[in-house]
């Protein structure tokens, strides 16, 4: 008997996975008996937030992960073409029947067997741990005690754009004296430039708190000083980012041989140099007006926003200490992680890491060695990141182009550029599936 732990998207994914190579899952979900603050509704893979799987051409990132995770057997993506809802180039659902579609496909399942009520006990062996960000307090302490302290429970990310999208005309290579190389980019600013950044920055709309944000709020849990929004350090004076993570001393600007009167410092978020994340600059600000402020910022005029902000309850691990490339906690006897909280962010990024955590556990009960997706597949190479990252600031990631490794030939166009990045993924995964 194999068990998995949830009913969401990437449990019910990791549960399927394993049904369907002949194993005996017991699939344990605490609803109806307890309800997390965020879900409502009683069936299988709740949306609570967006009813939106994203774009559904394949020529976009999640477009790409969506048909990678179709061509390796998802229950979400079939349902929710049979719930499908008119979202013009988006794959969106009627968030109930889609509910209930995964809901009738696991139930009906004869290798599955549905245990309700709350799992409070660490699993021994042969189990897949996917209950989401908002893991109950019983459960995510023994994950804790587990793990070490090595586990979040609330998500402050800065954004991060694509390396390629920086202009290098404006933008420069230098550590802070010249200390640790050229570890950074850093977006310098004249006062004029500052003065504008930081009036449309203190005036930008933030996004509204979920509920279960709100009431953990009330409740104590606060992001601690490092991890304040920026604008909202920036709303306390002037000068108080410039102070702070603008804080432009030991960088000279080499077009003007002189310290800039602020700066914006980059670092790399994957050892590929391929992304980079704006240090200090965790924000709640709306997406729109992270695209719209960001881009203020000398040498981010152009940028590609790989991943916006977020500041959010969220329970997550410090995968890249905990979890190998197939989602199974080192040193444990077949332990798997799956969805949020091993640090993919997204429904159907959700859905993939189950589908991975469900095929390896098989694969290893098969007596074989699970399959290591390649880094050219969106699946891969996001398998790869939560594996791989730089563990010290590690912070959840969704689905994007800018993580797959480049191709052999420079394309400047990208609508081909990313269909090229695509034709090459799915070929590469059908290599390794036949």
């Amino acid at each position: 008997m194999v068990k998995v732990i949830g009913a969401g998207l990437a449990g019910c994914e990791a549960a399927m996975q394993l049904a369907n190579r002949g194993f005996s899952v017991e699939l344990c979900e605490m609803k109806p008996v307890k309800f997390s603050p965020a879900h409502k509704y009683e069936g299988f893979a709740e949306l609570v937030c967006s009813n939106s799987l994203k774009a559904a051409r394949t020529d976009s990132a999640c477009g790409l992960l969506k048909e990678e995770i179709r061509r390796l057997g998802s229950v979400v993506c079939e349902a929710a073409a049979k719930t499908a809802v008119p979202a013009g180039g988006a794959l969106a659902v009627n968030r109930y029947l889609f509910s209930d579609e995964v809901t009738r496909i696991v139930k009906s399942h004869p290798n599955i067997t549905v245990v309700e009520g709350e799992v409070t006990d660490f699993p021994e062996e042969n189990a897949v741990i996917a209950t989401g960000p908002l893991t109950s307090d019983a459960l995510a302490e023994k994950i804790r005690e587990k793990c070490g302290n090595y586990l979040s429970f609330y998500d402050a990310a800065a954004p991060i754009v694509t390396a390629e999208s920086i202009d290098f005309s404006i933008a420069f290579e230098q550590s802070r004296y010249d200390k640790g190389g050229a570890d950074y980019v850093n977006c310098p600013m004249n006062r004029d430039e500052y003065d504008e950044f930081y009036n449309a920055l203190i005036n930008a709309e933030s996004a509204p708190l979920h509920e279960f944000d709100r009431a953990s709020e009330s409740a104590g849990l606060k992001v601690y000083e490092g991890c304040m929004p920026v604008e909202v350090l920036a709303k306390r004076g002037y000068d108080s980012v410039r102070y702070g993570c603008m804080k432009p001393v030991g960088l000279t600007d080499p077009r003007t041989g002189k310290r800039p009167f602020a700066a914006v410092q980059l670092r790399k978020e994957n050892v590929e140099g391929t992304l980079y994340n704006l240090v200090g600059f965790q924000t709640n600000l709306k997406f729109g007006e992270q695209k719209r402020v960001f881009s203020l910022i000398p040498g981010l005029q152009n940028a590609e926003f790989a991943r916006y902000g977020v500041m959010h309850r969220n329970t997550f691990l410090c995968s890249p200490r905990l979890l190998n490339e197939h989602f199974m906690l080192k040193g444990s006897e077949n332990i798997f992680f799956a969805g949020q909280m091993t640090g993919v962010e997204g429904y159907v990024e959700s859905a993939a890491s189950g589908i991975a955590a469900g095929r390896a556990l098989a694969d290893i009960l098969d007596g074989k060695a699970p399959i290591t997706y390649p880094k050219t597949t969106m699946i891969g190479s996001l398998s790869w990141y939560v594996a791989n990252a730089f563990s010290d600031n590690f912070q959840p990631m969704g689905s994007n182009m800018g993580i797959l490794p480049p191709l052999d030939e420079n394309i400047r166009d990208k609508k081909l550029k990313y269909a090229k990045l695509a034709e090459r993924s799915l070929k590469d995964l059908d290599e390794v599936l036949k």
